[in-house]
């Protein structure tokens, strides 16, 4: 950490009076601040602000001209002074034990799993067989008074964080918690009914809005939780830009004020940032107490340290208490807490004061080896395979928890802490403290607030902040809205043109019910969306709840205010575009009403979607519930099936539809008043009927009467629908009804939501007879023995590296080879500009040996190794990257290893699985698979995973913890025999210690035994740190610091820094924190020296570039190692090879996703007998008729949610596929792709015959075996693999889940609006008719219908018959006898003299030829059709990847030519030794390259030069 000289403080301008001091304290002040620390009078800043903000002068950060004790000082006398109260706490706890589910050890899930819990289900039913419950934590004590530091230890797993989540009242994911939690006297539930926001648990991960800048974040948290009585009674506004930048400062994010905080998918900050904003946003909440849960997880050292001052400053300053558990804590931050507890598998083993934990443990007989920090020794001794005992002590220490904590309620130390607490518990008054805390609360709080609210603002300010703050989402996400009002555009154009111009006459009356229709259920059904958006932002609104934050109902109904004008202007665009080109009733009053209805059920469908995701827990069976009720909607909205046509079992669900009335309402809206001319729908028609007066004729449409050319619209609609005028008022106060009920829900279940209930860690494991014997072992250990249970969190994580060999495996990973660069620049264009990521680096890595890369957060560290892993393809890379002196070849991806920094692997695959795969795929060809297989047992053996290899690797929380899943990245690696190099990324990030340690270790004995290594490293201890050989320093701007040798005890390395003017390394200092600190890494640090020009100055690096170049020529001249053809190959394996091996793997991946194929084959059966009961036993009437086609119809757009089921599988394949498998060239991506598609097609055919069972045979659809047998081939067979392959395609092309979602739902519901449902083709406007012909779906539904319909009579209803009088004289049939075989229909009383009955259908092959279908000559052909749609699909799923995500797109040739220009420039200088990967973007790309490449080339000439090298062979 630098000096404290070097820090900019902040500065408080106040009146010159007061800032005199008194002149009888002169000498004390002046002695007082001579040491002072500038840094902490930053950090103590941000706690005396919580109070204070200096109503009399500006805040100046800038400055270092301040006296901050002497403020300090007047700010508490102002607080007395204006009595403003302070509040504060202590925490004891005693006996405390959490119980949870254990399932420490289980069976992974699978379809095999589901089957036979399905047939023991009766067994457990009747035994009760209910899930074990155990100890997460047992038999905790403990005491932090005010104003002290508790630091929490132990191994990941062992109950750190359930301890933590405890003493902060997290405590609704347990079953049970037993036990004394008191705070100065008051208890756990008086404090959260009351304090809640005052005991805050800050998690492990950053979940932040995304979209949100840092200002924003920090502001709204400053906001929220603004006390009412300030200093000086300053302004609300000016406290909270004070705090805020006062807090900015002390984390080191003014900066990044303007940023996006970002998350894993959305751009902003970087890791260690957001790490820092959720530091920062704690800090903007003024807790008495946190408990900090592994807060430096992603940050360097330094900044490490700089936040634990922080939090010192503020506990000893305000009286607060921090809990914190680090797992990687150096010796400067161990020091800085008053009390530490170690946790051993869930039991406590030591509670006391730091300085004298080290030599309790060293007592009980265990060495602490030299060099080893405090922290990292404590963690040791709870692990069997890291713990060393003293001489003499062998077989006296403990062995196991149990051992352990015998021996701690022995000992003088548990007693000592007994008394502590039996103490503490007489001195303090819980009334008294009620009263002070109540007191200093109600000072904060808000007027008229209730005393028992345990937020400080009211309700009113916390909806107004949470508005402010959706506005500040969405304007933050100008993406999605842009992509939103685009997709409106673009479907409200196309719709509005398939409609164009209805005719006003009775032929449109059936488009301007599908428009209407169209428009109210598209307005409704986009809301859906916020399903997903309510699960993402639900950790962050629960986080913020704890916080004492905001009620989660007035976020949820800010989120209601704050979309409210964006659906509002989406509606009205969405509205003006339909409305006018489908030319419906062009009136003011008439289109303000439909852009009223359409807008009310829009808004009203969000809230219900909401509300649906706020009352469940799991968002699968939120979309699970959402698609059978979008189903429901869609069917009993009034439309597919007209109310009075409904049967009684589900005509209730119309009555309870919002979209139903807002239908009605848009039908009335459109109908009422206007008078439908008949046009040539008059009954008779033809020239026999043309002077026939128009008594003795009827228009062919409900509603119609004899004698009457017209019909009412009015008429119409209440025949037709039973909807009437005096309705519509009616139903808009019901509208307005359902929006109220659903915000109530919403606003109801989103304030009750709790956290879901669970236990410890869980390893899953495959069914196997090894696997099964392990399980009940366990399973029985839990049952006999809670204590011992709490063990099981360990998750068979004893380390056995230690006493592995590295037998088995020297040939494989020794390298002969060395690697090393030269003069790397690395540069990417930005807006505006370039910048350049990487300055001029060098170095080099030998066989045999482990270089370290470090640097602060930002410094380019994963960029530099990135570059020489040739894993960067965007930007301009120039430089020598050379392998023995010569250039790279085509075998050097094949011949390196690279393990990432996140773990990515498959997690349904078992480790043993996925290390088989990594072989079989990445070892040659030519080596036997036996011996593939018995490799992968010795990387097992040699990694130490023997006892979970069969192990599901999973999710963390259920699967491989934090350790294995580094473990097995390595071993992935290592599986496919790099000989060349290995490179790691972060390998010991989110480890504790002891991983760390033998994460480390293990590398050191690969590097002993030959192997080549280069890792970047974060926060290493000085014993991990001298593992490494060399290291590689960067500072921001990937400029180099230094490279060289460590030395023993890290001698050479401090010794340079110490020449160069470096404060001196204290003999306990950690080297690795030391240098770091000389550089000026971290939060706020600064430092006035140029480390990167001292470097470049000096003789280390003169002599580093000297040994480089000579090398280099050395190596050059040795006659070149061919590499093996195999391994000049990009891929290891043939292709059919890679494509049966991926397919297995998939295979392997869905029977492990019982949740997703039980999801589809749930929506199957639901969705097929829902449809098939809404239309049951379809008569022989027209009405049934035209409901087949909606039955048809309703069946083909179930296959959205399948599409939306299988696109993020693929996705989430596709992603894996191109962060880790596509750089090591595992498999060619067509293999993926095509292994997909074969593993889904069955599951979906499968589920798709299940469906056709419950939906056809319950319709009484077309009985003979040819006809169903061909709609079965048709729907089941050719409809299934044409949406399959059409959801793959889309998924295969696109950015990410969502965006495949809308890309598919936008081309899905383009090809079904013009297959002839919703608009017969002959009312298509000719432009669109290319489309009625193009679209797949319109041969689908024709090869449907024809197969039900064809030659089926139709038997017309009393209320289907057109009625009419014949001429005078004349029966029925000898009146329109001939009209009516001529139209295909039939008069039903031909020898009737009065009220003709005409039935417009004999058969129903006259309605099919009505909407173009003719079965008898088409439906071999449509079979034709269909296979060349899945064809093309199949086909586009591959090219549509190549084109978008896999080829390069090349500039054009002027400019490709220039830059070969460029090369054959430089040609001369570089010796063709350059290794570049240039991606330009625009012509000035290729300026910057020529003025980087001159500039090179003068400092090389120089160089040179200077070395005497002056012709070319020297050159």
């Amino acid at each position: 950490m630098a000096s404290g000289q070097d820090l900019p403080a902040p500065v408080v301008d106040l009146e010159a009076n007061d800032l005199q001091p008194s002149s009888s304290n002169l000498a004390e002040d002046a002695a007082s601040l001579a040491g002072a620390d500038v840094r902490k009078r930053v950090e103590t800043l941000t706690d005396s602000l919580s109070h204070y903000n200096l109503a009399d002068g500006q805040l100046n950060l800038d400055s270092d001209e301040f006296d901050l004790q002497q403020i300090l000082r007047r700010v508490i006398q102002k607080e007395d002074d204006q009595g403003i109260k302070l509040r504060s706490i202590g925490i004891m706890f005693k006996n405390l034990t959490a119980r949870g589910i254990d399932q420490s050890a289980s069976f992974a899930p699978s379809l095999a799993e589901v089957a036979r819990n399905i047939v023991s289900w009766p067994w457990k039913i009747v035994f009760r067989d209910h899930l074990l419950t155990r100890n997460i934590i047992e038999d905790f004590n403990g005491l932090v008074k005010q104003g002290e530091m508790l630091l929490v230890l132990g191994r990941p797993g062992s109950g750190c964080t359930s301890l933590l989540k405890c003493c902060a009242g997290e405590v609704d994911q347990f079953k049970a918690v037993s036990g004394e939690i008191s705070y100065d006297g008051l208890d756990q539930k008086t404090v959260m009914r009351y304090f809640n926001g005052d005991i805050i648990y800050n998690a492990e991960l950053d979940v932040h809005f995304p979209t949100l800048t840092v200002d924003q974040t920090l502001s709204f948290a400053v906001k929220i939780r603004a006390p009412r009585t300030r200093v000086d009674n300053i302004t609300r506004q000016k406290y909270i830009t004070s705090v805020r930048d006062v807090i900015a400062t002390v984390f080191g994010l003014r900066h990044a004020y303007n940023t996006k905080v970002g998350n894993d998918y959305v751009r902003g900050v970087s890791g260690g940032e957001r790490k820092r904003v959720s530091l920062a946003e704690v800090m903007a909440a003024r807790p008495v107490m946190v408990s900090w849960d592994n807060a430096t997880r992603g940050l360097d050292s330094s900044t490490a340290l700089e936040y634990a001052q922080t939090i010192r400053t503020s506990t000893s300053l305000l009286q607060n208490v921090a809990l914190v558990t680090i797992y990687q804590a150096g010796e400067h931050i161990y020091k800085l807490f008053d009390k530490v507890t170690v946790i051993y598998a869930g039991r406590q083993v030591y509670f006391g004061p730091i300085d004298k934990a080290k030599q309790y443990f060293v007592n009980m007989g265990w060495e602490c080896p030299a060099r080893q920090t405090t922290s990292e020794f404590l963690t040791a001794v709870t692990d069997a395979g890291g713990r060393t005992p003293r001489s003499g002590y062998e077989n006296k220490v403990p062995r196991n928890a149990e051992e352990f904590v015998k021996y701690w309620k022995a000992s003088p130390e548990f007693a000592q802490l007994l008394d502590d607490i039996a103490t503490y518990k007489q001195s303090v008054d819980p009334a008294s403290t009620l009263r002070a805390m109540k007191e200093s609360a109600n000072q904060e709080k808000m007027r008229k607030m209730p005393q028992s609210s345990p937020y400080t603002i009211a309700y009113r300010s916390q909806l107004w902040a949470c508005t402010v703050r959706g506005y500040q989402r969405i304007w933050g996400d100008m993406a999605y809205m842009i992509t939103n009002f685009s997709a409106t555009v673009i479907q409200s154009l196309i719709i509005g043109s398939l409609f164009y111009n209805i005719p006003v006459d009775v032929t449109g009356v059936f488009s301007r019910g599908g428009v209407i229709f169209f428009s109210i259920l598209f307005n409704a059904l986009t809301s859906m969306a916020e399903i997903t958006n309510a699960y993402a932002q639900r950790p962050i609104v629960l986080k913020h709840k704890s916080y004492g934050f905001y009620h989660p109902s007035a976020e949820a109904l800010a989120s209601l205010v704050s979309d409210f004008p964006i659906k509002l202007l989406t509606t009205l665009l969405f509205d003006i575009i339909i409305y006018f080109l489908a030319n419906l009733n062009r009136k003011a009053g008439q289109f303000f009403y439909f852009w009223l209805f359409t807008f009310l059920v829009n808004f009203v469908m969000k809230t219900f979607f909401q509300f649906l995701a706020a009352c469940t827990k799991i968002v699968e069976v939120a979309n699970a519930i959402a698609g059978l009720g979008i189903l429901a909607l869609s069917i009993y909205a009034g439309y597919v099936i007209p109310r009075p046509s409904m049967h009684p079992w589900f005509k209730w669900i119309s009555y309870i539809n919002p979209v139903a009335y807002g239908f009605e309402n848009l039908m009335l809206n459109e109908f009422h008043g206007r008078r439908l001319p008949c046009g040539n729908s008059l009954i008779p028609q033809g020239a026999p009927y043309e002077n026939v007066p128009i008594d003795y004729k009827v228009c062919a449409v409900p509603g119609a009467s004899a004698g009457h050319d017209y019909v009412l619209g009015d008429d119409y609609v209440e025949v037709s629908f039973g909807y009437k005028w005096h309705h519509l008022w009616r139903n808009f106060g019901i509208i307005i009804a359902f929006w109220i009920f659903f915000t109530a829900l919403y606003a109801f279940f989103s304030e009750v939501l709790r956290p879901v209930s669970g236990g410890g860690d869980v390893l899953l494991f495959k069914r196997t007879k090894a696997t099964k014997a392990l399980i009940a072992k366990k399973t029985n250990h839990a049952k006999n023995s809670d204590a011992n249970a709490a063990g099981l969190e360990k998750q068979i994580t004893d380390d056995r590296t230690q006493t592995q060999s590295i037998d088995g495996i020297e040939d494989a990973v020794k390298s002969k080879e060395v690697f090393s660069w030269q003069h790397v620049d690395y540069v990417i264009p930005v807006k505006g500009g370039t910048r350049k990521l990487l300055d001029d680096t060098q170095g080099y890595v030998r066989p045999g040996t482990m270089t370290a890369l470090m640097g602060e957060s930002g410094a380019g560290k994963t960029t530099l190794l990135n570059v020489l892993a040739q894993r960067i393809d965007f930007g301009i890379i120039t430089g020598d990257m050379l392998v023995n002196g010569k250039p790279l070849d085509a075998s050097f991806q094949r011949r390196t290893g690279y393990v990432q920094q996140q773990d990515l692997h498959l997690a349904e695959s078992s480790v043993r699985e996925a290390l088989r795969f990594a072989a079989l795929l990445r070892q040659p060809n030519s080596t036997p698979k036996a011996e593939k297989y018995a490799y992968v047992e010795t990387v097992i053996k040699l990694l130490g995973m023997e006892e979970y290899a069969e192990a599901i690797i999973g999710a963390p929380g259920r699967g491989l913890n934090v350790e294995q899943r580094k473990k097995l990245s390595i071993g992935v690696e290592l599986a496919s025999k790099p000989n060349l190099l290995l490179f790691l990324d972060e390998p010991t990030s989110g480890l504790d210690s002891q991983s760390a340690w033998a994460i480390v270790t293990f590398l050191r004995r690969l590097a002993n035994a030959g192997q080549s290594i280069l890792c970047t490293i974060h926060q290493p201890s000085a014993t991990l740190f001298e593992q490494f050989d060399r290291l590689l320093l960067l500072k921001k701007g990937g400029k180099t610091v230094y490279f060289g040798e460590i030395g023993k005890n890290s001698e050479t390395i401090i010794d340079y820094f110490e020449r160069q003017g470096a404060p001196a390394c204290a003999p306990g200092e950690n080297p690795a924190e030391y240098i770091l600190n000389c550089i000026g890494a971290g939060a706020t640090a600064s430092v006035k020296n140029d480390w990167n020009e001292l470097w470049v100055n000096s003789e280390n690096c003169a002599k580093v570039t000297n040994e480089i170049a000579t090398m280099q020529s050395e190596l050059a001249s040795l006659p070149r190692l061919d590499a093996s053809p195999e391994l000049t190959a990009k891929f290891a394996m043939p292709w059919t090879t890679q494509l049966a091996q991926v397919t297995l793997r998939t295979s392997k991946h869905y029977w492990r996703s019982p949740s997703y194929i039980l999801s589809k084959l749930t929506l199957s059966i639901l969705s097929g007998l829902f449809i098939g009961f809404t239309f049951w036993n379809l008569t022989d009437s027209i009405t049934d008729v035209q409901n087949g086609l909606f039955a048809v119809f309703m069946g083909l757009i179930t296959c959205v949610a399948f599409i939306n089921m299988m696109q993020p599988r693929l996705i989430n394949l596709r992603e894996l596929f191109e962060v880790r498998e596509s750089a090591s060239d595992t498999y060619h991506w067509s293999a993926l792709f095509l292994g997909q598609l074969l593993v889904e097609i069955p599951y979906n055919i499968v589920c798709g015959t299940i469906f056709f069972c419950c939906y056809y045979f319950p319709i009484h659809f077309n009985r003979n075996p040819g006809h169903a047998g061909y709609f079965y081939f048709i729907y089941i067979v050719l409809y299934h693999l044409f949406f399959t392959t059409f959801g793959l395609a889309i998924g295969a092309v696109s950015p990410d889940s969502a965006s495949a979602s809308i890309i598919a739902a936008l081309l899905y519901s383009f090809v079904l609006s013009f297959c002839g449902v919703l608009q017969p083709q002959s009312l298509m406007p000719r432009f669109w008719i290319f489309m009625y012909r193009v679209s797949p779906l319109t041969y689908v539904v024709q090869s449907l219908l024809g197969s039900i319909f064809h030659e089926r009579p139709v038997v017309c209803t009393e209320e289907e018959f057109n009625v009419f009088n014949p001429f005078p004289g004349m029966t029925c049939g000898e009146y329109a006898g001939e009209f009516a075989i001529q139209a295909g229909g039939y008069i039903d009383n031909l020898n009737a003299t009065a009220a003709c009955k005409f039935c417009k259908w004999r058969v129903a092959d006259v309605y099919l030829e009505s909407v173009n279908v003719d079965y008898t000559s088409s439906h071999w052909r449509n079979v034709g059709l269909l296979c060349a749609y899945v064809a093309f699909n199949t086909w586009f799923l591959f090219f549509g990847y190549w084109l978008i995500r896999v080829h390069k797109w090349q500039l054009p040739g002027y400019i490709r030519n220039f830059g070969q220009y460029l090369k054959e420039f430089e040609r001369p200088f570089g010796g063709g030794a350059t290794s570049e990967q240039i991606s330009m973007q625009s012509s000035w790309v290729g300026r910057t390259i020529q003025s980087l490449r001159d500039e090179n080339k003068k400092i090389r000439k120089k160089i040179d030069e200077d070395a005497g090298l002056h012709n070319e062979e020297d050159l």
